[in-house]
């Protein structure tokens, strides 16, 4: 189980994320430029107890129809070797000091416990609060065993696209690929998304104090 520190970040996330995101090709831009602000996620546990792993929503600019991005984030305790090139920035945490902070998309813990979730072998937990499991974040399991079966998953391969990032994995002993699609552009959507399809679909904040709900992963078929 993570341990949330109510504590200080030097940047805060958020600040590291302003810089970050313009660098991204799914970043749709403001003529004002960045003004990113946390607007929902969740948490997944590392059995290791190792990799914080955070889900994090943000949306861009105060006004009526902001584009809500989301970015799933792993805080280190030492740099992760061969993922340089997804290194959002490092921030000091005022009790476990210097946190190397990943785009998770690209990490293998990350990774591997969205699998779980997809699987019913891992819990969506709220964001600020230890140990409590987060009631709004609901997992479908699809039909026809798209997310079907109780393996681990190894990371394979990650691929940017326009809207999304494409995450390939293979799970243990399984011949087959399976492709995670990250929504990065969060779009609502009636009720739980896509019949038929495996996903994990959550809630986030608009700028006007309204909530909305989309798939935030789902499975390629």
């Amino acid at each position: 189980m993570a341990v949330i520190h109510h504590t200080t970040m030097q940047p805060t996330k958020v600040e590291l994320l302003a810089a970050w995101l313009p660098t991204r090709d799914w970043y749709t831009g403001r003529e004002e430029g960045p003004s990113p602000a946390k607007a929902g996620g969740f948490r997944l546990d590392d059995p290791a107890g190792e990799v914080g792993i955070e889900f994090m929503v943000v949306t861009d600019g105060p006004e009526q129809g902001a584009a809500a991005y989301l970015v799933p984030l792993t805080y280190r305790g030492a740099p992760l070797d061969g993922a340089e090139h997804a290194l959002i920035g490092t921030s000091e945490h005022g009790v476990l000091g210097t946190r190397w902070i990943y785009d998770g998309a690209h990490d293998p813990v990350l990774v591997g416990q969205l699998y779980a979730l997809l699987h019913g072998r891992a819990v969506a937990q709220a964001q600020s609060v230890n140990d409590t499991p987060d009631p709004t974040v609901s997992v479908s399991p699809g039909e026809g065993g798209g997310a079907s079966g109780a393996a681990d998953a190894e990371l394979v391969r990650v691929t940017e696209r326009p809207d999304h990032t494409a995450v390939v994995v293979r799970a243990s002993g399984a011949p087959e690929e399976l492709t995670l699609r990250v929504r990065r552009v969060l779009r609502a959507t009636e009720g739980d998304g896509d019949p038929g399809r495996a996903q994990v679909t959550a809630e986030w904040l608009l700028p006007d104090g309204s909530t909305a709900r989309g798939p935030y992963v789902s499975v390629d078929v």
